[in-house]
């Protein structure tokens, strides 16, 4: 099964992180890496996640996320994303 990588912004309300890992859990997806930003009101993730078997759709969880309150999908990824390591 590969991997697919959704992009998101939730807000900072209390609450919002654990209701998008709970809901991406119970919908039978592993997360397999997860990347977090601060951004102002709200916040950038980058979830990356898989199936728990052939028969799990990542498109449909990306329909399941729109649901969520607070939570919405970025189309396109954006290229500065990726947070900045230090030399």
């Amino acid at each position: 099964m590969s991997t697919e990588t959704l992009h998101l912004n939730i807000d900072r309300a209390d609450g919002s992180l654990q209701r998008l890992i709970g809901l991406v859990e119970r919908r039978g997806f592993h997360i397999d890496g997860m990347t977090l930003r601060d951004e102002g009101q709200g916040r950038r993730v980058e979830l990356a996640v898989r199936g728990r078997d052939a028969a799990r759709c990542p498109h449909t969880l990306g329909r399941q996320i729109d649901r969520l309150f607070g939570v919405t999908r970025i189309a396109a990824p954006a290229a500065a994303f990726h947070p900045e390591v230090a030399a």
